[in-house]
């Protein structure tokens, strides 16, 4: 598959987990891709180059973005990847922790928007945000992260509406639990792993290629009528309303008395 031959692609975070996974997504498609990251990947995809990038860097933001189009000649979609998490209850929250995730999370995503816009505009492309359930749900000891995924999850509403009369589509993918670096402490643990499996639906974790399928079909002509909208990417977890299993729980018990 070739969708994306010739296509000029910048990926934020693009040095390992969901970013790692969407780079060699688009360019095993044909894209030339950039990796922005604050950290060199272990290995480089064959055509795509890196870029060392602090996203909460304006400065840095404009050179990463200059250096792609100076190479390739053009921009034609910007993967809005990089983010962080924190844990802790809000009343023992630093304002430095909650200052960084936002600087990250989200300021990050309006400066790499904000620096690509005209470049889009000439080529007539897209925004690709990573939000996350958690931007559209709340969870606990999370406000910090909830608070800023939710900003991202409503900028890309109105960015969309914004770049829509200069034919620039701007959407985001809200991943659930995600088998990645950022979530390998948790998910190390047996008995985490399995509560988390155990709630969702299909039965089994998200990987970043779920993710990256999800964003390059966003990206492509194929999701061309497509603007403004957060696409859930979480094996079903937020299509349950938290309410019990009660028929399992009445099987199992029936089971149990030999019923």
């Amino acid at each position: 598959m070739t969708r994306f031959s010739g296509k000029v692609v910048i990926v934020t975070g693009g040095a390992s987990g969901i970013g790692a996974a969407t780079v060699a997504r688009f360019a095993s498609e044909g894209a030339l891709v950039t990796v922005a990251d604050m950290n060199e990947p272990a290995t480089l995809t064959e055509g795509a180059m890196f870029v060392r990038t602090d996203v909460t860097d304006e400065a840095q933001v404009v050179a990463m973005i200059e250096a792609t189009v100076a190479k390739r000649g053009k921009l034609d979609c910007i993967v809005n990847n990089a983010g962080i998490g924190t844990a802790m209850p809000t009343a023992s929250q630093p304002l430095e922790t909650w200052e960084k995730v936002f600087a990250v999370n989200s300021t990050g995503v309006f400066l790499c928007s904000k620096v690509a816009i005209p470049h889009l505009q000439a080529t007539r492309g897209n925004i690709i945000n990573v939000a996350s359930i958690s931007g559209i749900g709340g969870d606990y000891q999370m406000t910090a992260y909830n608070a800023s995924k939710g900003a991202v999850v409503n900028f890309t509403r109105a960015l969309a509406m914004e770049c829509a009369e200069v034919g620039i589509r701007v959407n985001a993918v809200c991943p659930g639990v995600i088998h990645t670096p950022l979530a390998a402490a948790m998910l190390g643990n047996e008995e985490v792993r399995e509560e988390w499996t155990s709630r969702v639906p299909l039965r089994r974790l998200g990987q970043p290629e779920d993710v990256a399928s999800t964003i390059a079909f966003l990206a492509s002509d194929d999701a061309g009528y497509i603007t403004g909208h957060n696409l859930v990417v979480d094996g079903g977890l937020t299509a349950h309303t938290g309410q019990p299993d009660v028929y399992r729980i009445r099987m199992k018990r029936e089971q149990g008395q030999g019923v």
